[in-house]
């Protein structure tokens, strides 16, 4: 069973720093792509981060880009999203998401399907 489950969210200041984890079970991820998404109340989703199972190459919205870098760990089956200098514009539900594993595309950046889902992390900005 694939199963996706984020953690590492919560309350920070801005400027501050935190550091999410998507940890895969059910799959090994190393040849799967792995995007991050996030969720603002009242808005729609954003696709913010995508790490290549393919070539290991990683994408970043305009909005996170020089902030939050993404890395997966093989061995722990883990991607991590580390995100520095926050803003209170950052806070949002975090959830990471894979494509089918059995799609010809499921290495590649962008995903062409977001098939699996996590539950999501908050983060919350805030003074």
């Amino acid at each position: 069973q694939v199963q996706l489950v984020e953690t590492g969210g919560g309350l920070m200041q801005p400027g501050g720093s935190l550091r999410l984890s998507c940890a895969a079970s059910g799959f090994a991820l190393d040849r799967y792509a792995i995007a991050w998404f996030r969720q603002a109340p009242g808005k729609g989703r954003e696709k913010i981060s995508c790490s290549s199972g393919n070539n290991g190459s990683a994408y970043y919205a305009d909005s996170v880009k020089g902030r939050f870098t993404i890395s997966r760990d093989v061995a722990k089956n883990t991607v991590y999203l580390q995100m520095n200098s926050l803003k209170p514009e950052d806070t949002a539900v975090y959830y990471c998401a894979t494509d089918r594993l059995d799609s010809p595309w499921s290495g590649q950046c962008p995903l062409r399907e977001t098939y699996y889902w996590g539950q999501g992390t908050q983060v919350t900005v805030s003074p």
